[in-house]
């Protein structure tokens, strides 16, 4: 440190890195029941409240969060989805997950998420939130005395945080899971062995909701965000560059594989986000390490594949915001089940996630056996009531454990 700077020392009872979905819900909970928190995020506000992310939240998870009181917006602004199409072999397919699980998707992406998140904790709440702070460190986390400093870019000086509890938060690239030690957690992948193109576009949805479009080509997908917005994904080749994507080059191949009959044309616009995104999944156990307290994607990833990310974040922060709720009340049974509980439905998704990506990418995979099983998973699906129930039940998510 230098002569110019200063070390400034103070406490609070938990210290949540990361500002998104999962951090900020465990803030919300923490605040509301009197646990002294403060959140510590990199970006600015401004960054995370505009930042592309999933908007695909689960019927369960609006009403857990409704019971918070953290619900409001998202009650009156969101669309909601209750069915969705695949189309191959020039067919429409259409499958009612809302009839068959009494459930609906809640389209409601997630910067908006994060600015209602923010707005209930920093802005009525009065809750300590830091952004832009650099250089974020954990200290003695096995220990009696958990800590962690940062840096504050208007002054240069040195932060000092003491507390119980360390919430990490802060994603698949944050330091809160490079903090536990490489001998203390096992990180479990799986490629899925294909990427998406991510790609929004300035222009109305071609259809109520999601289609999922199969074609020998490789995988398409429509799914409506505003009456201004539409997200469209293509399959591609792992580590393909977005920039080889040219406008007419993404449009011709969107029709191709969206293509059915009786399906209205797509409705073209421009290009406002080509992003690729390798399809793999990862789990990182346990989930806790000494002090710290894994969350959200710092815990475990779900490809994109069934929209389960932001559940699964959400799911955590709740069951981690009670159960420390709980231990300053006395009871530490919801921290000691913590992990459990999370692993559950974190491992039912992934299962469900990997057995989806056979049925998306069977037919595009050159091999024949992959084909035809995504074929016979598809024909099941469509065929059986009872498949396709259950099928409905984990797609829009169940309440209890699973």
């Amino acid at each position: 440190m230098s002569s110019t700077t200063s070390l400034l020392r103070t406490r609070t009872d938990v210290v949540i890195v990361g500002a998104g979905p999962a951090g900020l819900t465990v803030a919300n909970l923490l605040r509301a029941a009197g646990v002294d928190c403060v959140v510590l995020e990199a970006e600015s506000r401004e960054f995370i409240e505009q930042r592309p992310r999933a908007g695909f939240m689960e019927e369960w998870v609006v009403r857990a969060l409704e019971r918070h009181g953290l619900a409001g917006r998202l009650l009156e602004r969101a669309a909601t989805q209750g069915e969705f199409e695949f189309r191959f072999d020039g067919e429409r397919h259409t499958v009612r997950t809302a009839e068959l699980s009494g459930r609906r998707h809640f389209v409601y992406p997630q910067p908006l998420l994060v600015t209602d998140l923010l707005a209930s904790y920093a802005d009525a709440a009065g809750g300590d939130v830091r952004f832009g702070v650099q250089d974020v460190r954990l200290h003695d986390i096995d220990g009696e005395r958990p800590a962690v400093s940062y840096t504050d870019p208007a002054t240069g000086d040195r932060h000092h945080l003491a507390c119980d509890v360390i919430a990490g938060c802060d994603g698949a690239r944050g330091v809160t899971r490079a903090a536990i030690p490489a001998d203390s957690a096992v990180l479990t992948r799986h490629d899925h062995g294909v990427a998406w193109l991510a790609l929004l576009a300035e222009a109305p949805p071609s259809a109520d909701g999601v289609v999922f479009g199969i074609h020998e080509r490789g995988f398409g997908a429509h799914m409506a965000r505003s009456p201004e917005v539409t997200r469209y994904y293509l399959q591609v080749a792992p580590g393909e560059d977005a920039g080889n994507w040219s406008h007419s080059r993404v449009w011709s191949e969107l029709r191709t594989r969206l293509a059915a009959a009786g399906a209205p044309p797509l409705t073209e616009g421009p290009l406002i986000e080509k992003v690729v995104l390798d399809m793999h999944d990862y789990v990182v156990e346990p989930m806790v390490h000494g002090r710290v307290y894994l969350a959200g994607d710092a815990a475990h990833l779900v490809a994109p594949i069934a929209a389960k990310g932001m559940n699964l974040a959400i799911n955590d922060a709740l069951l981690l915001g009670e159960a420390l709720i709980a231990h300053y009340r006395g009871d530490d049974s919801g921290l000691a089940g913590y992990a459990q509980a999370c692993l559950r439905r974190v491992w039912q998704y992934l299962e469900f996630s990997q057995w989806l990506s056979e049925v998306l990418h069977g037919a595009s995979s050159g091999d024949r056996f992959r084909a035809g099983t995504a074929r016979a998973r598809l024909r099941r699906l469509l065929g059986s009531e009872s498949a396709a129930k259950a099928f409905a039940g984990i797609y829009l998510g169940e309440e209890a454990d699973l």
